[in-house]
C-alpha cells in the first residue's frame, strides 16, 4: 500500500493502481562487476550484520531517456575506481543487474529522479515513449520523479496518457500502440511526482509533491519512508519543456516545507528525489571536488532528509555530505542513458522508523553488458526495434524533388524553405485540448522564422530530404523524422516589427578577426526581404524591404510569429525575438514535422526567390560567410544525441557557476 499527498484533485481513471510483478529466472551464472561503497561512518562497514534494524535497499537509475538498447556513443564507456572502463548500458543488462541485487532483500524500492522518457532513442521515442515506460513497468519501478523532458509534450501526456494510458490523439498513429504483450498501452504501473512544479494559473502543483512508502520489519511491523521530488528549476522555460502555463518554485524551500509535512505526519524516514544535479569527478564509484545546485541544495536543505537522489546532470557519483547539523547522508547521481544503478542501503530503528544514518552505505553499480541479458526485457526490447524499424519504412508522403540545405548566395535553400513552410503551418494549428500547460490564446501565425545555420545552438535542419525516384518520391517515416528536429516545440507568440527587423539584422556578425559572419534564417512563403552586402552589419535590412503578404513591414506593428521556443527564446543567437508575448505552445518538431508531410502529401521544392541581395555583384560587397559547425562528438568521436548537442551548444541559459551546463 501506498499512501500520497496531492494539493490537486488527482485524475485517474479507474484502473486499480499496483506493481507489475518482476519475472526472475536469469537461468545463467555471470561475475557482476560492483562499485565501491561510500559509508556514513565506519560503523556503516558492519551494518549487514545489524539484524536488529530495519533493512531498506534504495535502487535508482536517472535520465534514462528511453534507451532501451543501449546508451549512446561515447557515453557506453564509463570510468569507475582505478580507472578501470565499463562498457555499459541496456535494460535487458539493467534487468538482470537488478535482479541480482534485489536477491534476499525484504524491502527493496527501484525509482527514477526523472528524464526517464522523452525518448531520444528512436525506438522509444517513435512510439510515444510508450516502449520505455512497457520496459520500466516490466523492471518493476515503484515510482517516478518528473524530470523536464516528461514535459516535452504536456502536463496531460504525463497524467492522462503516461500515468492512465488515455490516447491522444489518435491511436495506433500517435500514441496507444501494441506493447510486446499484445496488448493496447494501457499506461504505467507507477506514479510521477513533483513538489515545486505548479500551474501559474493557481499555483497549484500539477503532480502530486511527495508520497510515503511503507516497509516491513522482520517481526511484520510497517515503517513509512517518505519520497519528496523535485524537478529542475526554471523547466518551463527550457526550450524542450516550454510550458507558458507552468512555474517551478525554489528547490530548497519546497524540499522543507514537505519534509516539515511528512515529520507532522509520523514520517521519520525521509528520501529527496531530485531531477537536478552536480559535477563530482569522473569516478562513477566515489565523489570529489562536487559542484552544482544539486550540492547547493544538500548542504542547506533540511536535516530531516535522510538521502539526496539526484539527476539531470548526466554524471556518476556516490558520497556522503554533511546535512546542516554535521550528519553524513548519501548524496548520488547514476549518469544516464542506463549507465548505473545506484544502491543505498538504509537502517531505521524498528521502534521510531527513523534512519540509523551512522549505518548508512551508498554504492554506484555498472550496468555492465558481460551478464546475461534478461530474456523478458531482452524480448521486449527486440520487439520495439522490430516495430521501430517497420514504422521507419513506412510511407507518410511523397516529394516531387529533393529538398537541399544547399544554399544560395542569399542564405536560402530548398531545405530551409521547406522547414520554414511547416513551421507557419505549425503555428497555424487548431487548439490541442490534450496540450493542456497554455494560458494565452491561440492566435494564428502570420509568418514563421527558422534558424538554418546559427551563430550559436543547434539547427532544427537535421539533414536533407533526396527524392527516392526508385520509390516514386515516397517519404518514410524515418526520413521525415530525422530531417527535422532535435525535440523543441513550435510556439507562435507576438513580437513587434521592430524586432522582426531586428532578428533579420542578428543574422550578420562581425567577428574578432574582422571577417562577416552570415547566419541565414529561413522565412515562410508569404515573406520576401532584401539586403545590402555593401551596407555595415547591423544596418543591411531596410524595413520598406520586407514584406509580409505582399505589405512592408511596420516596425509598430504586431506580428504573430510562428519560430522554435529554442529560436524565441535565445538560444541560437538571435535575441531580438526574446521580448516575444502571449506565446502558445505546439506539437514537438520531429512529430509535427511528420504530421506536416502527411497532411500535405506531396511536396515539391520551390524557387528560392525568397530572400535577395543588393550589390552582391560590387568588389567592396561582403555577404558574409555561412559557418556550419561539425557535429558536436564525444571525445571517442561518437556524435552526440542531436537534443543534448543543442543544450551544450546554446547561447542560454549561462552555465553553472562551477563552469558546468546540465545537458538536458
Amino acid at each position: 500500500m501506498t499512501t500520497r499527498a496531492n494539493t490537486v484533485p488527482e485524475d485517474r481513471s479507474s484502473r486499480v493502481w499496483g506493481r507489475r510483478t518482476f519475472l526472475t529466472g536469469v537461468g545463467a551464472a555471470a561475475l557482476f562487476a560492483t562499485g565501491v561503497p561510500a559509508y556514513a561512518t565506519d560503523a556503516a562497514r558492519d551494518a549487514a550484520g545489524a539484524d536488529e534494524y530495519v533493512d531498506v535497499q534504495l535502487l535508482s537509475i536517472a535520465d534514462l531517456h528511453g534507451y532501451l538498447q543501449g546508451a549512446p556513443g561515447g557515453n557506453s564507456v564509463i570510468t569507475g575506481n582505478g580507472g578501470q572502463r565499463y562498457t555499459v548500458g541496456g535494460v535487458a543488462y539493467l534487468a538482470t543487474h537488478l535482479e541480482r541485487l534485489r536477491a534476499g532483500r525484504r524491502n527493496s524500492l527501484f525509482f527514477t529522479p526523472g528524464d526517464a522518457f522523452a525518448g531520444w532513442e528512436f525506438d522509444a521515442a517513435a512510439f510515444a515513449d510508450e516502449p520505455t515506460v512497457e520496459a520500466l513497468g516490466r523492471m518493476g519501478l515503484d515510482f517516478a520523479t518528473a524530470g523536464n523532458h516528461e514535459f516535452d509534450k504536456s502536463p496531460a501526456m504525463v497524467q492522462r496518457h503516461m500515468e492512465q494510458g488515455i490516447p491522444f490523439p489518435v491511436a495506433g498513429r500517435d500514441t496507444s500502440f501494441t506493447d510486446s504483450s499484445g496488448r493496447a498501452f494501457h499506461g504505467a504501473d507507477f506514479r510521477y511526482y513533483s513538489a515545486n512544479l505548479v500551474r501559474t494559473s493557481d499555483r497549484r502543483t500539477v503532480l502530486p509533491p511527495y508520497h510515503v512508502e511503507w516497509v516491513t520489519a522482520a517481526d511484520g511491523r510497517r515503517l513509512p519512508i517518505g519520497f519528496i521530488h523535485l524537478t529542475a528549476v526554471g523547466t518551463e522555460r527550457f526550450p524542450g519543456s516550454f510550458q507558458p502555463g507552468l512555474a517551478t518554485l525554489d528547490e530548497i524551500a519546497t524540499a522543507d516545507a514537505c519534509a516539515a509535512q511528512l515529520k507532522a505526519q509520523g514520517v521519520n524516514a525521509i528520501v529527496l528525489s531530485m531531477h537536478d544535479g552536480a559535477v563530482a569527478g569522473t569516478d562513477f564509484n566515489s565523489g570529489s571536488d562536487p559542484s552544482g545546485p544539486a550540492l547547493d541544495l544538500a548542504l542547506r536543505v533540511s536535516p530531516d532528509i535522510d538521502a539526496i537522489v539526484t539527476g539531470h546532470w548526466h554524471r556518476r557519483f556516490t558520497m556522503m555530505l554533511p546535512d546542516p547539523l554535521g550528519v553524513p547522508r548519501p548524496f548520488v547521481e547514476a549518469g544516464c542513458y542506463g549507465q548505473v544503478v545506484n544502491e543505498i542501503s538504509l537502517r531505521l530503528d524498528p521502534v521510531t522508523g527513523a534512519v540509523v544514518r551512522e549505518l548508512t552505505v551508498s554504492t554506484n553499480h555498472p550496468n555492465t553488458r558481460d551478464v546475461a541479458a534478461h530474456p523478458e526485457l531482452k524480448a521486449v526490447v527486440d520487439y520495439w526495434a522490430g516495430q521501430a524499424a517497420d514504422r521507419d519504412r513506412s510511407r507518410i508522403g511523397r516529394q516531387t524533388g529533393s529538398f537541399l540545405r544547399t544554399r544560395n548566395t542569399a542564405g536560402e535553400s530548398t531545405m530551409g524553405d521547406l522547414v520554414a513552410d511547416w513551421a507557419l503551418w505549425a503555428g497555424r494549428r487548431p487548439t490541442d485540448p490534450e496540450n493542456d500547460a497554455n494560458v494565452h490564446p491561440n492566435v494564428p501565425a502570420q509568418l514563421a522564422l527558422v534558424a538554418v545555420a546559427p551563430r550559436v545552438g543547434q539547427t532544427v535542419v537535421a539533414g536533407d530530404l533526396p527524392l527516392d525516384a526508385a520509390a516514386d518520391g515516397a517519404v518514410t517515416f524515418g526520413s521525415a523524422w530525422r530531417a527535422v528536429g532535435f525535440g523543441d516545440p513550435v510556439v507562435s507568440a507576438w513580437v513587434t516589427g521592430q524586432q522582426l527587423h531586428d532578428a533579420l539584422e542578428q543574422q550578420w556578425t562581425r567577428e574578432a578577426d574582422g571577417t562577416v559572419r552570415f547566419a541565414p534564417l529561413a522565412v515562410s512563403a508569404n515573406v520576401r526581404y532584401s539586403f545590402d552586402a555593401l551596407r555595415p552589419v547591423g544596418d543591411r535590412v531596410a524595413p520598406a524591404d520586407v514584406f509580409v503578404d505582399g505589405v512592408a513591414l511596420d516596425p509598430a506593428r504586431r506580428y504573430r510569429l510562428a519560430a522554435l521556443s529554442y529560436t524565441l527564446l535565445a538560444h541560437d543567437g538571435y535575441p531580438a525575438l526574446e521580448g516575444f508575448e502571449e506565446p502558445y505552445r505546439h506539437q514537438r518538431d520531429f512529430e509535427s514535422f511528420v504530421a506536416f508531410v502527411r497532411e500535405s502529401q506531396v511536396l515539391g521544392p520551390q524557387p528560392r526567390d525568397r530572400v535577395t541581395v543588393r550589390n552582391a555583384g560590387l568588389a567592396a560587397a561582403d555577404v558574409g560567410t555561412v559557418v556550419v559547425p561539425p557535429p558536436l562528438l564525444h571525445a571517442d568521436g561518437t556524435p552526440v544525441p542531436r537534443p543534448e548537442a543543442a543544450i551544450l551548444t546554446s547561447g542560454r541559459p549561462a552555465p553553472h557557476r562551477s563552469g558546468h551546463r546540465p545537458p538536458c
